[in-house]
């Protein structure tokens, strides 16, 4: 089973500049993961499955809760607890999209993709 949470929106105090870490900015994160197809057809309650709203809110806690410099620290920090906290996910993925990236040109966005299996 697969479950995707996207384009999630997140205020973080991130980046390598000053000021990114003071003024912060908005984050836009796409979360997938990925158990076992074996237990699909026992699933009948919550407590049978990943409760996607306490995923959403291990990220959140991550993306608003901590300061990182780079966004490869912030994503590594994301997948880890979330995998630490569901035993039964085999596979995460994640993509966080930096829409207001400090660089002197015409740039949409900077976002980086990571992945871990167990």
């Amino acid at each position: 089973m697969k479950i995707r949470l996207n384009k999630m929106v997140f205020y973080g105090y991130h980046g390598t500049q000053p000021e990114e870490r003071k003024l912060g900015q908005r984050y836009i994160v796409d979360f997938e993961l990925e158990t076992s197809s074996e237990n699909d057809a026992n699933i009948r309650h919550i407590d049978d499955t990943i409760d996607y709203t306490r995923v959403y809110n291990l990220i959140k806690n991550v993306m608003e809760g901590h300061s990182y410099h780079l966004m490869e620290n912030c994503a590594n920090h994301v997948l880890s607890t979330v995998m630490s906290n569901f035993e039964s996910i085999i596979y995460s993925k994640i993509k966080i999209k930096k829409p207001s990236v400090p660089i002197n040109g015409s740039l949409d966005s900077a976002e980086i993709i990571m992945h871990r299996t167990r």
